[in-house]
Formats: structure tokens, C-alpha cells, sequence
């Protein structure tokens, strides 16, 4: 898994040899944002920021510099200040972010030089400055806003990281699968709570308990739980505790969920069946039918060299076909008859984010990650539902980083 400084400094390595020479390259680990106005919420780093030194904290600024060949790496950081720690926790030592990130310890500095020695880079035409323009933190844009205020046009290296992070190595692949199987664990402890009158609420609860309780404390995303109709609000993340958030008899919980390990996500959804089904009839049998299939054949086909858009193709024929048999489109159907049931994409690429860096028209390759969860909603039979799973690109294929569970008595909770 990543946990060794190794892994962070091969990153840099990397990184370093894909960087135009005479260029200096600025991240930042990113700024807390406010709740309110004494507290901030839990602080996540800038993801390419973290993968190339593994460091958590925020406030912090990481130098790469390649110029004439010869390759200068600086990470500053805020001293000790015992007074600031008081009310905003203790900083870490320098001796600490060097052994996480792999840097001898000369090589951090403290943070307050930072300005001074920018201004000594600046003063060398021959240098161009670089930053992540793909961040979501503060940082990078105010800075590149100062270089362009000097007359200087920053270089936006951000194709590079999300070129070497769409390729996942081993150690990335053995924290995604860590990931999962801590959401799977966290799973099964909350099915043993499913039956008719239990909340979206509780079983939420129980979910991010459970998950924390295996030192997952920061979630790949907002956790949903979804009784019955409530699914057919996709991104439904406010659970309920009363009304339409109460598991029925005869209906279904929805449930989409990721842990967070090393920095790496999981994404994982499962359906539940509150109660056992009635008859051969039941629509959920049904539906579980048509998502079971769609699963099969997704994971046989994704491979090096598919592409998303050829894949939701596989799923939208698979999907209308049955659709129509039901009588719900025409045999003759279009794709806007099969989408007006198949909501969302089949895929996306997974790791340091849920949904991770990288184009949508990519060609597969192996090494990737992805989260695969074909879902059907029926607003008519007041069924919908969708079951993911992780897998990782192989040289002719794909292999699941998740249990793959979809049999029928895994999805009754009685």
C-alpha cells in the first residue's frame, strides 16, 4: 500500500523527467475552508500535491525545479509556534515531513522564506514558472495571478500529473482495494439493520460509523442511502427519518459509499431488498435481472483500448432491448428512448478522487482504475437502482478490486 516515503519520491522522480528544463513548478497542499468563523471542516490536501509528497497538512508549498539538467526539490512549511498551536493544533516537525515525503530534511524550509526566495527565482529570465492549473485550491491561482502581474505567463503542468495518475501503479492498486474492502465491511454490518421502519438516517450512521471505526475518517464522498423512491434522486446525501427516508415492505434501499485509505477511494454501491420477494413477478427480481446482465457484459468488455463512449454503446443496446420487452420503449428504439431509463454513464476513472483526473474520451489503458455501475430507474414500476464495483485495467482485460457481490440472497434483507 501508500505508505512509504519511496513511493512519493519516485512520483517527484517522475515527474521531474517529464518537467521542461529551465522551469520551476509550484503546488500547494491548499487552504482550510471556513464553516464558520472560529472552525473549519476537515482539511483534504490538493490531490496532486499529496502524491507528490504525501503530506496532509494545509499551508504547505512544494518546489520542483529542473534547470540545466540539474533538479532542486523544496517543501515549506510554517514552524513550531506554541502560541497559534494552542487553538489550531500542534504543526509537524520538519524531521516529520521529510521522513513522509522522502526529502532529506535540509530540503524543508520554513514557509515565511517562501516569498524571498521566489523573489530571488524571479530575477533569472531564463526560469519559467509552472503551477498545478487544475487545482481547486486558492494558492495556485493567486500565485499564477502575481506572475502575470510581473509579466510572466505560468506553464500549466497539470497535464502531466493527470497523465501519470490515470496509469495507477501497485501501491496505488492495493489502497484502492483496501478502500473497498473496508466500505464492503462497513456494508455488512449495516444490512444486519435493514428491515421495514429503520431510517435512511440510521443506516447512514451506521455506514460512517463503521467506516471510521476502520480508520477511514475522511470519505470519498458524501455517503448516500436511498429508501425507495428516494433513489431516484441520484445524489441523494441528506438521509431522512421519517416519510420517504423509512425502508418499506416490498421495496429496496439504495446505497452508494466509499471509504478513503492512503489518500484512495473506493465507490461502491449495492441495493438492498427490504423483505423477501413475494413471487417470480416481483419487479425488483426483475430489474436485478436486466443490472446483473449489464454488469457481466461490462466487465467482459472493458479492456485496453475500449473507451467509455464504447462501453455505454454495449450497455444502452443491452438496456433497450429489455426495456423494450417490458413495454416501456419501442423495439425500434433510439438512445434517447434507452437514457430516458439509463441515467448516468457505466464508468469513470477511480483512485486519489472518486471521480479521478483524466478525459472522458481516453482510451483505456492498463494500469487504470475504474468504478463500474450501470443502473436502470424506472419511474413507472417505482423501482431504480444501480450496483458498482472497482476494477483495474489488466493487459487483456479487467479484474475486480471489489467483491463483484450481486447474487440475490447477498441483496435480501430479511
Amino acid at each position: 500500500m501508500v505508505t512509504g516515503p519511496d513511493f512519493f519520491a519516485n512520483n517527484r522522480e517522475r515527474f521531474l523527467d517529464k518537467l521542461p528544463d529551465n522551469t520551476a513548478a509550484f503546488l500547494f497542499s491548499g487552504e482550510e475552508k471556513k464553516m464558520c468563523a472560529d472552525s473549519s471542516y476537515r482539511f483534504l490536501p490538493d490531490r496532486n500535491f499529496f502524491y507528490l509528497t504525501g503530506l496532509e497538512k494545509p499551508d504547505l508549498m512544494l518546489l520542483l525545479m529542473k534547470k540545466e539538467g540539474v533538479s532542486t526539490v523544496l517543501i515549506f512549511a510554517p514552524v513550531h509556534d506554541s502560541m497559534k498551536e494552542r487553538w489550531t493544533g500542534k504543526r509537524m516537525d520538519f524531521s516529520e515531513i521529510a521522513c513522509i515525503s522522502g526529502l532529506d530534511i535540509a530540503s524543508v524550509r520554513d514557509r515565511e522564506t517562501f516569498t524571498d526566495g521566489v523573489f530571488k527565482l524571479a530575477s533569472d529570465n531564463t526560469l519559467r514558472f509552472a503551477v498545478d492549473g487544475s487545482s481547486v485550491m486558492e494558492g495556485p491561482r493567486s500565485f499564477a495571478d502575481r506572475c502575470r502581474k510581473q509579466g510572466r505567463e505560468p506553464l500549466d503542468i497539470s497535464n502531466i500529473l493527470i497523465e501519470m495518475r490515470l496509469v495507477k501503479s501497485e501501491e496505488e492498486i492495493s489502497s484502492i482495494t483496501e478502500a473497498a474492502r473496508v466500505t464492503e465491511e462497513a456494508l455488512a454490518e449495516m444490512k444486519k439493520l435493514i428491515k421495514p421502519g429503520v431510517s435512511e438516517y440510521e443506516l447512514y450512521a451506521k455506514l460512517e460509523y463503521e467506516m471510521a471505526k476502520r480508520s477511514s475518517m475522511l470519505f470519498a464522498f458524501e455517503t448516500i442511502v436511498s429508501c425507495g423512491k428516494n433513489a431516484f434522486y441520484l445524489h441523494h446525501s441528506d438521509p431522512e427519518r421519517s416519510g420517504d427516508g423509512i425502508a418499506a415492505e416490498g421495496s429496496f434501499v439504495q446505497v452508494d459509499v466509499g471509504a478513503r485509505v492512503n489518500g484512495y477511494c473506493a465507490d461502491i454501491s449495492r441495493v438492498y431488498f427490504v423483505g423477501r420477494p413475494g413471487s417470480d413477478g416481483d419487479r425488483r427480481v426483475k430489474l436485478l435481472g436486466l443490472i446483473r446482465e449489464l454488469r457481466k457484459a461490462a466487465f467482459s468488455f472493458i479492456a485496453p483500448g475500449k473507451t467509455f463512449a464504447e462501453l455505454n454503446s454495449q450497455m444502452y443496446d443491452i438496456a433497450g432491448k429489455w426495456l423494450a420487452e417490458q413495454g416501456l420503449i419501442n423495439d425500434n428504439f433510439s438512445k434517447d428512448d434507452v437514457t430516458s431509463y439509463y441515467w448516468h454513464n457505466t464508468s469513470h476513472f477511480l483512485g486519489l478522487d472518486v471521480h479521478d483526473v483524466g478525459s472522458r474520451d481516453s482510451v483505456f489503458a492498463c494500469g487504470n482504475c475504474l468504478a463500474v455501475e450501470p443502473g436502470v430507474y424506472i419511474p413507472e414500476w417505482g423501482i431504480g437502482f444501480r450496483i458498482e464495483d472497482d476494477v483495474v485495467l489488466t493487459t487483456d482485460g479487467c479484474r475486480l478490486l471489489s467483491s463483484g457481490a450481486d447474487d440475490l440472497e447477498g441483496i435480501i434483507a430479511d
